[in-house]
């Protein structure tokens, strides 16, 4: 079989950076991987009475932890408010975020971090009381509106606001729940922040079916996966794990057939499973199979997906957007060669 390894002289580059890497060193070390996520958002991070953790965020970590240290509950979950979540990052308190969190050139520059692509693409909307008799968000002027402190969502509110020349009083709260809380409760008009987290939330509300999502989307919120920017080899393995996920998906790999996949006479999928002699993990400190054990652990894309949000869970999202390139969706891998 014709070698498919990485050039050698580019493995020395990439080896020759990963040397001083340390994050993946103290994950190895201390036998699980710090994962920051929300407060408890459905579909996305949200732990049951037992405290386990599951979501469309929750999955990514299970997947790098299976990658990395070959057992995908080798996760310590740390609830993050909006507020805090990049100096735990920052600082050292977690080793990866997967939070739904929008990718913004001054997070991407300021904070000394790096998002390390977009796991799910998103925009801002929002949800008013059916009783409140509006149909457009363009109806809303005057309106108090409840969202996060910390988050895009302020500054997307009031550049719509401002822009079609409207008022609007904000109140922001810390603490998740709290906020949604605050609108259950009739403190404000509208509860805002990105379109799947409206989804969510609204399931918090007790009278869920008296409320609605207006039509509007305001912003694009491309949500993903970040990681401190000062760990190059790090930040491979965070970036090279999601686009496994994704590819896998294109390739018809999923959870369940990744043993028989790995006699496939597709090139691409013996590369991506690391089948005879390819080893694309060792440039980044990865087994051969670091991409076959992610898939196992928690599947392909469409599968995390189906499985947290989609149409049949209680958010009922469909792929919209999310759905691969090749379906007319944003969602694309670069290639593994």
């Amino acid at each position: 079989m014709k070698s498919n390894l990485l050039p050698i002289a580019a493995a020395a580059v990439l080896a020759a950076g990963a040397a001083g890497a340390a994050t993946l060193d103290d994950v190895k070390a201390a036998g699980k991987l710090k994962c920051g996520v929300s407060q408890g958002l459905p579909g996305f991070s949200t732990p049951d009475d037992s405290g386990n953790w599951t979501g469309l965020d929750v999955d990514y970590c299970k997947a790098v932890a299976a990658a990395v240290l070959g057992d995908a509950d080798a996760v310590e979950y740390v609830s993050l408010s909006a507020k805090d979540r990049f100096t735990a990052l920052s600082s050292g308190e977690i080793d990866i975020l997967s939070r739904n969190t929008t990718w913004t050139i001054t997070r991407d520059t300021d904070l000394g971090i790096t998002f390390t692509g977009v796991s799910y693409y998103d925009g801002q909307g929002m949800m008013v009381p059916k009783s409140l008799g509006v149909t457009s968000a363009l109806e809303l002027d005057g309106a108090t509106i409840c969202t996060n402190t910390g988050t895009t969502t302020e500054l997307n509110i009031t550049d719509y606001f401002t822009q079609h020349g409207m008022s609007f009083e904000l109140v922001a709260l810390e603490n998740s729940d709290e906020v949604i809380a605050a609108y259950g409760a009739g403190r404000c008009d509208v509860f805002t922040t990105d379109r799947s987290g409206v989804a969510a939330e609204r399931l918090k509300l007790a009278n869920s079916d008296e409320h609605m999502v207006l039509p509007e989307t305001i912003s694009k919120e491309p949500l993903g996966p970040s990681v401190r920017a000062d760990d190059e080899q790090w930040e491979k393995i965070s970036r090279w794990v999601l686009n496994a996920l994704i590819e896998a998906e294109e390739l018809g790999v999923t959870s369940e057939n990744t043993e028989e996949m790995m006699s496939s006479d597709n090139p691409s999928v013996q590369r991506l499973l690391g089948a005879g002699d390819n080893n694309y993990g060792a440039p980044i400190g990865l087994e051969a199979d670091w991409a076959k054990k992610a898939i196992e652990a928690v599947g392909n894309y469409s599968e995390i997906y189906e499985r947290n949000v989609g149409v049949e869970t209680p958010l009922g999202l469909d792929r919209g957007v999310n759905s691969l390139w090749t379906d007319g969706g944003l969602m694309y891998a670069p290639p593994i060669r």
